[in-house]
């Protein structure tokens, strides 16, 4: 009988061993399950966020677009406009220094002539006062 009274003794201290480690695991399941919930919550933030970060390429995706399309459009008026005029301005310029050349040479071709002149007067000054004073 006593090694009996030994056993459920033992059985006692088992089950008391286990009621102890079952309560452990409840406080721990407990734990756990709010880790759980508390995960649960975050993917749900994080979801979220992913949403709008979604949200926010599409929009910089439309954004970008719209910026390219309208280089595209700046790069054509500047090639087909903005160069060509720039190109006709230009041209014009040289004109305007060719025409002042000529211009100049003709000024200068008329001093030349005036200076011709000029000499010529005075040298019929002097063959008529020669000819004065010789007659």
């Amino acid at each position: 009988m006593s090694s009996l009274k030994t056993d459920v003794g033992s059985l006692k201290a088992d089950v008391s061993s286990l009621k102890t480690d079952v309560g452990t695991l409840k406080t721990d399941v407990s734990s756990l399950k709010t880790d759980v919930e508390s995960l649960k919550t975050d993917m749900k933030t994080v979801k979220s966020d992913v949403q709008d970060l979604k949200s926010d390429v599409r929009t910089l995706k439309t954004d970008m677009q719209d910026t390219k399309h309208r280089i595209t459009s700046l790069e054509l008026t500047l090639e087909n406009e903005t160069n060509r005029n720039i190109r006709l301005i230009a041209e014009g310029q040289l004109d305007l220094g060719r025409k002042l050349d000529q211009a100049l040479m003709v000024e200068n071709q008329k001093e030349m002539l005036l200076i011709r002149v000029n000499t010529l007067e005075n040298e019929m000054r002097k063959l008529k006062e020669q000819m004065v004073t010789t007659s």
